[in-house]
């Protein structure tokens, strides 16, 4: 099968639509079919992969580094011009999703699309628009192209009950999620990050990978973990009963906080931490690479998540793969994957209860270890990306039957 692939976002951007591509790309050319990528440039980046081409892109930086692209190219024209596709895969309702739409229609084959984003949570990256009024349109937009397409692709079945909420219409939704490249994550090492940053081995590692934007709630996700931080700093040994009264058992957990990812507020939330006194407590990383990623997630020992944007959240099955109990705010995608009580919890958006939630893991190494070794299984068995790629060709197999 002859693959093109349509997408605004793509390397080297390190986040959520990207790594979906590129874990469907790799899975698809081990199964021998050709794939075709078509992106927007982005300055200074040379792509290796031959079958990976650019559209004419600006350069913006409101809020990330995101270039827009141009989705008019006549050198791309002639390229498409000459492949011979079975099927063209849109990951979004605009921009270069315009141009998949042009070509399946100049092509006569099946256009399928990744209904990747809830628009609505993302209105805030549209400058001088009015929040309402942009999400109104994207949601809008995005509606009217799925209605246009063969099939559509949701990464959770509670974004499939979102859309329809928002009126699309189209029979063949289907979801299925980004999987997890398992070998990305074997042989992590723990010690090497642990020992970079000076976490010792008695202490607890909080963790987080994500952007430090609006969206991924990370304002609210800092403010709970720092009242964690503040618990355990504040704690004292105290006397034990069985004991003497000049022996004493520590009560209490040494607790620190990775954050991982870049983003408009990374300042804001240095200068809150800062004024908590809490710096030594919270490590500020930055962005990891696909290469290192593996040693991060296996150095923490709790993973606490916040957003409520998500359609999936790869991160959450990465830090499944990983063996990580999570501590979630309880939204779409989050409450697809984590299954509360045994993998994690799901909490509402309360600090108490997520800060209780987080404590509760840092308390009970024994239930740690439980909802980590549930939550690896449960991710080698539905998220990985081999899984999660036949499953997509199934998709096409069907709209390519159903076009002709």
């Amino acid at each position: 099968m002859k693959i093109a692939i349509f997408t605004n976002n793509y390397l080297p951007n390190p986040y959520g639509v990207s790594g979906s591509v590129e874990s469907f790309r790799k899975e698809f050319e081990k199964l021998e079919h050709e794939v075709y990528i078509f992106a927007p440039r982005w300055k200074g980046y040379r792509d290796t992969n031959p079958r990976v081409f650019r559209y004419p892109a600006f350069e913006t930086n409101i809020k990330i580094k995101f270039p827009i692209a141009i989705p008019y190219s006549r050198k791309i024209d002639k390229i498409l011009k000459e492949l011979d596709l079975d099927i063209i895969h849109s990951q979004h309702p605009n921009l270069l999703g315009s141009a998949a739409a042009r070509w399946a229609k100049k092509k006569n084959i099946p256009l399928v699309f990744t209904w990747h984003t809830l628009y609505d949570q993302y209105a805030h990256f549209v400058p001088f628009v009015p929040q309402r009024l942009a999400a109104w349109w994207a949601i809008r937009n995005a509606r009217n192209y799925a209605d246009r397409c063969d099939a559509v692709v949701a990464p959770t079945p509670s974004v499939i009950e979102i859309i329809r909420k928002w009126g699309a219409t189209n029979e063949n939704i289907t979801a299925i999620p980004t999987g997890v490249e398992g070998e990305q994550f074997e042989n992590p090492d723990r010690e090497s990050v642990r020992k970079k940053y000076e976490i010792k081995e008695d202490e607890i590692l909080l963790f987080v990978m994500t952007r430090l934007t609006a969206e991924k709630n990370v304002e609210f996700l800092v403010d709970a973990v720092l009242e964690v931080l503040q618990k355990n700093e504040d704690a004292h040994p105290v006397k034990s009963p069985t004991q003497s009264r000049s022996a004493t058992l520590p009560q209490f957990n040494r607790v620190k906080f990775m954050i991982c990812g870049e983003g408009n507020l990374k300042d804001s939330l240095i200068k809150k931490v800062s004024e908590t006194g809490l710096n030594d407590k919270v490590i500020f990383i930055g962005i990891v690479s696909d290469k290192e990623k593996k040693d991060y997630y296996a150095a923490g020992d709790v993973f606490v998540y916040a957003s409520k944007s998500e359609t999936q959240g790869m991160i959450l099955t990465e830090a499944m793969y990983s063996g990580l109990p999570i501590v979630a705010v309880r939204a779409t995608g989050a409450k697809d994957i984590i299954k509360d009580g045994k993998t994690g919890f799901l909490v509402a958006e309360d600090k108490e209860e997520f800060s209780h939630a987080v404590q509760k893991l840092i308390d009970d190494e024994n239930l740690r270890k439980n909802f980590g070794e549930k939550a690896g299984k449960i991710a080698r068995e539905k998220y990985t990306s081999s899984v999660c790629a036949k499953r997509m060709l199934e998709v096409y197999k069907k709209a390519i039957d159903d076009h002709k």
